[in-house]
């Protein structure tokens, strides 16, 4: 499994969470790969020296990444692997029962992160108050965080009022806080926040479900750069201190999507976080996420 020459150190370096964890610089992202495809992909990725896997109980593939990460052949410690409690569980009980179901799905003895995946369930997303339910869920993950299950946990889209719910209330801050980032939607003010106050940011989509693939203004930044548009946006994220997870089963995109050992100026950083916000995500657009909530 050792590289060859030329290809991404990116895969080999890491972020630190507050809690001394280290956590790889790129992850993979797994939604929408089928439970029966994702053992494979994860295990391909490992080939090419991924050690960072990303899922979720809503993904429906949590047991198919579980296969794949006891069956790649390398040791459980070799990698890092995160799973999210599903947004509807917002009370103590039923969050804790989730924890320890995703653990049985995917037949590993701990995650080395945990979120909670929204701060509302999905069909009210940006909606009602759940910030009761948000403690009760937190105050589970904290226990399972305590308890040796979890190594750190963290939440997923959850904007500043939510994040200081669970600071306030809680006994351990928040990691991590997973969002929509890409080129044409860069949340500033809430990447800043969690910045300061110690949040790692991990950027999921980087690459807009591909909507952004097309834009003349990025192919001509790629182009400028020698590179991908999809390889322009995965540094884009890692230069505003998120860490990307881009999503593919595809070996040759997973190559592509790790190549980005190269530097985008400050100049063309700040060009690319002016680009017009996109609208329209296509078929992903009725996501909630996506929908402009």
């Amino acid at each position: 499994m050792e590289k060859e020459k030329g290809e991404s150190m990116v895969l080999d370096e890491s972020f630190e969470l507050y809690n001394g964890v280290t956590i790889p610089k790129i992850g993979l992202g797994t939604w929408f790969i089928d439970d029966d495809k994702a053992a494979q992909a994860v295990k391909a990725a490992v080939e090419i020296g991924y050690r960072h896997f990303d899922t979720a109980e809503a993904y429906g593939n949590e047991r198919g990444v579980g296969e794949g990460v006891r069956g790649c052949g390398l040791s459980r410690e070799k990698l890092f692997v995160t799973s999210k409690l599903a947004a509807e569980a917002k009370d103590y009980a039923s969050a804790v029962k989730a924890i320890d179901e995703t653990l049985r799905k995917m037949n590993i003895d701990y995650l080395d992160l945990m979120l909670i995946h929204s701060p509302q369930p999905w069909k009210d997303f940006r909606g009602g108050d759940y910030a009761e339910g948000n403690r009760e869920a937190w105050r589970a993950m904290e226990d399972a965080y305590r308890a040796g299950k979890l190594r750190a946990i963290g939440v997923a889209n959850f904007k500043e009022n939510d994040l200081k719910n669970l600071t306030d209330h809680g006994m351990t801050k928040p990691m991590v806080n997973q969002l929509l980032v890409h080129i044409s939607n860069v949340p500033s003010d809430l990447i800043h926040y969690c910045q300061d106050n110690d949040i790692l940011v991990e950027g999921y989509s980087p690459v807009a479900h591909g909507a952004i693939l097309k834009n003349p203004e990025i192919v001509e930044m790629a182009d400028k750069y020698g590179v991908s548009v999809a390889q322009l946006c995965i540094r884009f994220d890692l230069q505003l201190g998120a860490l990307p997870l881009p999503k593919t089963a595809n070996l040759e995109h997973m190559k592509e999507n790790a190549a980005v050992d190269f530097e985008i100026s400050d100049e063309d950083m700040q060009r690319l976080q002016n680009i017009e916000h996109i609208k329209d995500y296509g078929e992903f657009s009725h996501f909630p996420v996506f929908s402009g909530k």
